[in-house]
């Protein structure tokens, strides 16, 4: 049976019949901590080391910004369509083309492999902002020294922690999926390949060996980099600070300035509030740009069953005055 075909999604948080399973499963081996540490920092020296070497030495070229653009949208909207939004929520039905693409392009942030993140995620929704959140930035106290421990432990610090989320848990639905499995159990290929695949393409456009090493670091170090420190404000900026105009039983808010970064996921307070929304920008002049990529797969009929907002549903979350 496949996540398309599955006739139900188990309730976030929630294992088989039998009763719930643990919400931890061990903890990593050795080698994946190390992988983990490798797939964190790696990318972030890149970031630091951006600045001077667009700044003093002037590396970088046109190839270099167009490769990492196209690249952070595919990876980008892997992430939120499809890691997200489909697969940790069911907000759409997808065909088996567009399921296996999507699995795909999430891999090709380096965020995880997809069954992995996707049981984090619907941990983290299972225990929002309470004990047994992978990641809330409540957790550590209210004071200066709590909230700047929090900030730290929900934007990264978090993902240094040895302990796995039980998959059979949280994820039973794509443990089930022969197409997904296969996906997530290519996780290393997919990150080879989206470094390797901006450096090929920055050699055959300038025609160099320095095009394409330019390539790599851009579009791929850098570019990474970018996409999860933006993923990762979603789980710390967007749980301390902005707007809350609906009634979650989180800490979730709205933050404009991150909402086309982000690809819409800013607007987390909605989503919290109703987790199942293809939509996260539901007022006006709320930029969704995953919602608008959800739209263009339903018109061309490779989602289904949307859960586009309707009226009705915003008035039962909205928050009282």
């Amino acid at each position: 049976m496949t996540v398309a075909d599955s006739p139900a999604r188990p309730a976030e948080g929630e294992g088989a019949a039998d009763g719930p399973k643990p919400i931890l499963d061990g903890t990593r081996a050795l080698p994946q901590q190390i992988g983990v540490y490798v797939f964190v920092m790696v990318p972030l020296l890149a970031l630091v080391a951006a600045i001077p070497l667009a700044v003093v030495w002037g590396l970088i070229g046109w190839a270099d910004v167009a490769i990492a653009l196209v690249f952070y949208v595919v990876s980008g909207l892997g992430i939120t369509v499809g890691y997200h939004r489909y697969f940790t929520h069911g907000s759409f039905k997808a065909n088996r083309p567009l399921r296996i693409a999507l699995a795909v392009a999430g891999s090709l942030a380096m965020q995880g492999p997809v069954i992995d993140w996707v049981a984090d995620h619907r941990r983290h929704h299972a225990f929002s902002d309470k004990q047994g959140d992978p990641h809330s930035p409540w957790l550590h106290g209210t004071g200066p020294v709590g909230l700047a421990k929090g900030f730290w432990h929900s934007h990264m610090g978090w993902l240094f922690d040895r302990d796995q989320t039980n998959e059979e848990r949280f994820t039973p639905d794509l443990l089930a999926d022969p197409d997904i499995r296969r996906v997530d159990a290519l996780f290393g290929l997919w990150s080879v390949l989206t470094l390797l695949v901006p450096a090929g393409l920055g050699a055959l456009f300038t025609w160099s060996w320095q095009g394409a090493l330019t390539a790599l670091f851009w579009a791929g170090l850098v570019r990474v980099a970018l996409l999860h420190h933006v993923t990762w404000s979603i789980n710390s900026i967007c749980h301390m600070w902005g707007e809350r105009p609906f009634a979650a039983r989180d800490r979730s808010a709205n933050v404009w300035w991150l909402a086309i970064a982000s690809f819409g996921e800013s607007w987390h307070n909605l989503h919290h509030a109703d987790p199942t929304c293809a939509r996260h920008g539901v007022k006006r002049g709320q930029v969704d740009l995953s919602a608008m990529v959800i739209r263009g797969f339903e018109k061309a009929g490779w989602a289904t069953a949307v859960r586009w907002p309707t009226e009705r549903r915003l008035q039962r979350i909205a928050r009282e005055s």
